[in-house]
């Protein structure tokens, strides 16, 4: 359980999700101190649990993904199980689901059905395409979001081959606006006493990302393209080449560039027209960026970043994942932690973002064994011991 001192200590969650939107969603809830029970079927549970790599056969990324949840293993398509749900709901302050538009409808807890159950529920629903238009109910995954949302169309390397961002981005802010909509409406809900309907999708997340290029096209009509690690309005703002690998530099305003021309003894370039501004360095790339390679390519990029630091010039080395796992800032900052794991001991995990002076986040529990918590949450919803037997022996609810 977790503590009085947590943001959402109090409210409870129900999630019926899989694999990423979802759970990330209830993870971020679950952080803040909700208490979030993951309903799963007791074939399987989750996906993501069948996803490698695997400990002790734990899948590793569903007990980071899923921690500080309690798990329920109960099959929703039978009428006792269809029973269970709607005492669950009735208790609930979220349900949080991103299946396919209509598919809860169908099991008859849709919005309507389930504001009968509970008029305060906040009931939030995350897809690929949202629950009406021509695309709702298209199946949407990450990389077809990229792709729709244009994202897929600005990034990677000009002439390159059509690249997505590295981690499935529209999943994971999708989850994040998912997460943020429903505290936002725990809030609305303190004045008006009732719940309300919550509509994000992977498209909408994405294409909401487009700060840069909607400011251009809106106001010229030009389409945005991949500029690689470039900036679109302003440079250097981007990766260049050191002797052993890259360096990001943001040396863009009146003060950085500069410092970055006097760090790298290239003050000749200070006094050439072309790159005056930053607006004009960026329409100049094609001979800045040269210039400036011809320069650090010859330094480390340990000696790179070291004389720009002291300069006062924003740069960083570009990191593998191993070394961001083992960053010391990040260490020192206590950003990793170990969720305990009835099987696995320890099990690592990646801090939240959010550091509270008064509220910490929780520091819970990995990701639950498949009905780990099952009796303990229907008790609670009054199931007695014998309700819990009889479920089990119609295999409504897992062992």
């Amino acid at each position: 359980m977790t503590s009085p001192s947590a943001p959402l200590h109090g409210v409870r969650v129900l999630e019926i999700g899989a694999f990423m939107a979802a759970p990330f969603a209830t993870m971020q809830l679950a952080d803040l101190g909700a208490d979030v029970v993951k309903i799963e079927n007791p074939e399987g549970g989750d996906p993501v649990r069948q996803t490698g790599p695997f400990l002790d056969g734990h899948s590793s990324p569903f007990a980071r993904l899923n921690r500080n949840k309690r798990s329920v293993a109960v099959d929703l398509k039978t009428e006792q199980g269809k029973d269970v749900l709607r005492r669950l709901l009735a208790e609930a302050d979220v349900l949080v689901e991103n299946l396919r538009p209509g598919a809860l409808t169908r099991l008859g807890f849709g919005y309507p059905e389930a504001r009968e159950i509970n008029p305060g529920l906040v009931y939030v629903s995350a897809s690929g395409w949202g629950q009406d238009g021509p695309l709702a109910a298209q199946p949407g995954l990450d990389i077809m979001a990229q792709a729709r949302s244009g994202l897929m169309s600005i990034t990677g390397t000009p002439d390159g081959t059509p690249t997505k961002v590295g981690v499935p981005m529209c999943d994971l802010v999708c989850a994040l606006y998912g997460a943020m909509a429903a505290v936002a409406a725990l809030r609305a809900r303190e004045h008006t006493g009732q719940g309300q309907h919550i509509d994000v999708n992977l498209l909408e997340s994405g294409v909401s990302f487009a700060v840069w290029e909607a400011g251009t096209y809106f106001a010229t009509g030009e389409v945005g393209a991949p500029l690689g690690s470039a900036h679109q309005t302003t440079a250097p703002y981007q990766a260049v080449r050191s002797s052993d690998g890259w360096v990001t530099i943001g040396a863009t305003t009146p003060k950085t560039w500069p410092a970055f021309c006097h760090a790298l003894g290239l003050d000749e370039l200070l006094e050439d027209p072309r790159y005056t501004n930053a607006f004009d360095r960026q329409r100049h790339r094609d001979t800045l960026i040269p210039a400036i390679e011809a320069t650090t390519s010859t330094r480390s990029t340990e000696s790179l970043v070291k004389v720009l630091v002291e300069a006062g010039v924003p740069c960083a080395p570009i990191a593998t994942m191993d070394q961001v796992f083992g960053d010391e800032h990040l260490n020192q900052r206590d950003f990793f932690w170990d969720a305990p794991h009835p099987d696995l001991g320890g099990v690592r995990q990646i801090g939240s973002p959010m550091r509270f002076s008064g509220t910490p986040v929780r520091r819970g529990a990995a990701g639950p064994v498949l009905g780990a918590d099952t009796a303990e949450v229907l008790g609670e919803a009054g199931f007695g011991a014998e309700d819990l037997d009889r479920l089990r022996r119609a295999g409504v609810i897992g062992h």
